[in-house]
């Protein structure tokens, strides 16, 4: 989960910095900053859940 959370943070850094470059508005900024890197958090976390599933299965078949 830390590597999450650290991944949110940056993100959110990332999409502020841009989304305020190009329309110069806090507001929207922090409302691009805000939304667009929490939905992307939850599917970065179900693609990690997802790529560790994979990983284990194909270990699993490697020992079979």
């Amino acid at each position: 989960m830390k590597k999450t959370t650290t991944f949110a943070i940056t993100h959110f850094t990332v999409a502020f910095s841009v989304a305020y470059a190009l329309t110069g508005d806090i507001l929207v900024g922090g409302l691009v900053a805000t939304i667009e890197p929490a939905i992307n958090t939850v599917a970065y976390y179900f693609h990690e859940k997802v790529w560790q599933l994979k990983e284990q299965e194909g270990q699993r078949l490697a020992h079979a």
